[in-house]
């Protein structure tokens, strides 16, 4: 299975790795295998409560790097995301935090991930690693000269960051990264991890995307009951901290959680078809 933008997947499940080598948090005495099972196992359940896609990111890796990863993380970033794609049966995505799109763009295409996903795409945020930059202009070539299938997911307005200088609207967003990044589909998330998207923002995202027949993922605050709600709106989700074992995001997957979302998402999807079928 690959990653359509004319059908795109509706549960989104996130791995979170565990820090990697060279990052503050490794831990060197548990080494390399524990990254690789804890990864595999999450993406497993992930896939067995019946998420339609996974993403890969290297979440343990705080404080991190601004844009470009030094090439041991690529290699890791490389080394665990073929084994993710591996042991699923659906499309595998790569997201490198914060901002590395080639680097994401690269692992996806060694490995034969579909899709990646890029924080800041077009324009600029100030994050807590400072002022990080869009380069769709790079990203687009790269993807183009590697002669890589492999959507690229835009954020707009990115969670843990804030417009630099003069703020532009949601509109103008969606517009910037898709007319003029290129970019395959688009998500909206609320101000931090887990933190849910505000209505009208979503509303707002979704028009924009319907004008450019662009997919809407939401990003962040995704629960078993709120994800009806997002998908009124949206065509996914990606979500992370709700899959989790108690809902803590370093956790393990949980596949009751799991499952309680994607029941959710289909009770929603199947309820909208219905209403559309009926006319009403």
């Amino acid at each position: 299975m690959t990653f359509s933008t004319r059908a795109p997947p509706t549960v989104v499940g996130m791995v979170h790795l565990p820090p990697l080598p060279g990052a503050p948090g490794y831990d060197a005495e548990a080494g390399r295998d524990r990254i690789r099972s804890r990864a595999v196992s999450d993406a497993r359940t992930l896939a067995a409560g019946g998420c339609d896609a996974v993403v890969v990111e290297n979440f343990g890796d705080v404080p991190f790097y601004p844009d470009s990863v030094p090439a041991h993380v690529v290699a890791s970033m490389t080394d665990v995301v073929g084994r993710v794609a591996d042991a699923v049966d659906c499309p595998v995505g790569v997201n490198v935090l914060r901002n590395d799109a080639a680097a994401a763009l690269s692992v996806a295409s060694a490995t034969g991930a579909s899709f990646v996903r890029v924080n800041v795409h077009a324009g600029a945020r100030v994050t807590d690693q400072g002022v990080v930059e869009g380069r769709a202009h790079e990203t687009i070539r790269l993807r183009s000269r590697l002669d890589a299938d492999v959507a690229v997911l835009a954020d707009v307005d990115v969670k843990h960051s804030a417009a630099l200088g003069e703020r532009r609207s949601l509109v103008e967003s969606v517009d910037d990264v898709v007319t003029r990044g290129l970019a395959d589909a688009v998500v909206v998330s609320g101000r931090g991890t887990g933190h849910a998207v505000d209505e009208d923002r979503l509303v707002r995202a979704a028009e924009a995307c319907a004008r450019h027949d662009a997919p809407l993922f939401v990003g962040s605050g995704v629960t078993a009951e709120t994800v009806g709600d997002c998908l009124a709106h949206a065509d996914g989700v990606v979500v992370g901290t709700a899959l989790k074992v108690d809902g803590e995001t370093t956790n393990p997957v949980d596949e009751a959680r799991v499952r309680a979302v994607v029941a959710a998402a289909r009770g929603a999807t199947d309820e909208s078809n219905s209403a559309s079928d009926s006319g009403t």
